[in-house]
């Protein structure tokens, strides 16, 4: 990064020793002004603006979700399951925070270079070194981001086999109907069929079961003691499959939902040297915007260190209203390195070194640089 601030004093040294002052031209032939207000384009002028750093800041979260089985109550009476799922949870974590810097147009630094002479500028050197910007919508053909998340890893009937080959039992009864005979009334017996359906108890020892005999004909297989071997892992697979289906009836099921999240933030100088919430993150929602109550903020630290400072000894930084008035100077921005830490509590999330232009300095060229043969 100094290597990179250094390339910048080079530069400006180079293009301050290269100029030529003009005899032809006066202060009065060359008018520079911040553009608005009053301020009027005419043809032949240059419109150009300071660069603006923009964080741009890709997070990506995890959303866990936990669903009991229907037959969690009988989980160690039946297979000897403990540590299973009791009830429905839903958990956030955050698995990745990355960040880069991205140049934008500083909607309050535009500025119009206005000659009514033959003159020689050197904005275009300047904006190669990224120093000034171009109105240039291409800026932002970047700056943007699909919040389409996708489907969700898991589809369809959570539990679609309850593991039982019946679930109502036939029930045989013998009625009596009373028929008139002669003088006489008799009884004839006669048998009804009635549908019962299994009690929950009855369906989760039927899934205990067919589990259990899943589990000792793998090992037969396995072992050699069964004379039917197949002759590839199909049937294994499909023994696995069933075994996990079976054993979730029990022990629930849980899957996990990657969610893809971008936020652009824009720092200012009144943030250095202290956190500054982003956004919020709770474990049981997720993100939330930065002045929600719920869940934790996620905070960022900007620590400049001052490398613009040097910049000093070759131009004079503008710090009065009175030179910015001054109409025959060219503007433009050195960035700073800035080191930045993002953070939750006492968890350290991201950390980086950059370049961001607004907490540099703001400095100007002489009207016998911007105009010469």
């Amino acid at each position: 990064m100094t290597e990179k601030l250094a390339g910048l004093i080079i530069i400006v040294s180079i293009l301050l020793s290269g100029c030529i002052p003009t005899k032809t031209g006066t202060k009065s032939d060359i008018v520079i002004m911040p553009l608005g207000g009053e301020v009027k384009v005419t043809d032949g002028s240059i419109v150009y603006a300071l660069p603006l750093t923009v964080l741009e800041f890709d997070i990506i979260a995890e959303r866990t979700i936990e669903i009991p089985g229907p037959y969690s109550e009988f989980a160690e009476e039946m297979i000897g399951l403990q540590d299973i799922i009791t009830e429905e949870n839903e958990f956030w974590s955050i698995r990745d925070v990355s960040l880069r810097t991205v140049e934008e147009l500083d909607p309050s630094q535009y500025y119009v270079i206005q000659g009514t002479t033959l003159m020689q500028t050197n904005v275009l050197a300047l904006k190669k070194n990224g120093l000034v910007l171009d109105i240039n919508p291409y800026l932002y053909d970047a700056t943007s981001f699909s919040h389409s998340q996708g489907e969700a890893d898991f589809e369809g009937l959570l539990f679609p086999d309850l593991g039982a080959q019946e679930y109502v039992s036939m029930k045989t009864d013998t009625a009596y109907k009373v028929v008139k005979a002669d003088t006489a009334f008799i009884r004839i017996p006669y048998l009804v069929q009635k549908k019962k359906s299994l009690t929950m108890e009855e369906e989760a020892g039927e899934a205990a079961k067919r589990l259990l005999e899943l589990r000792e004909g793998k090992h037969m297989i396995l072992t050699g003691e069964t004379n039917i071997f197949p002759q590839d892992g199909s049937a294994i697979d499909e023994i696995n499959r069933l075994d996990r289906e079976y054993t979730a009836l029990f022990a629930g099921k849980s899957w996990t939902e990657v969610r893809h999240y971008r936020i652009w933030f824009t720092p200012q100088i009144s943030m250095a040297g202290t956190k500054t919430t982003i956004f919020s993150f709770s474990e049981t929602g997720g993100m939330t915007d930065a002045g929600s109550n719920n869940g934790e903020p996620v905070s960022i630290e900007f620590i400049p260190s001052g490398k613009t400072r040097d910049l000093n000894l070759i131009v004079r930084p503008v710090v009065s209203e009175k030179e910015i008035a001054v109409a025959d100077k060219l503007f433009y921005r050195v960035p700073d390195v800035v080191e930045m830490r993002v953070s939750s509590g006492n968890r350290t999330i991201c950390t980086a070194r950059k370049l961001i232009y607004q907490f540099g300095n703001t400095v100007a060229l002489p009207s016998n640089f911007i105009i010469g043969k």
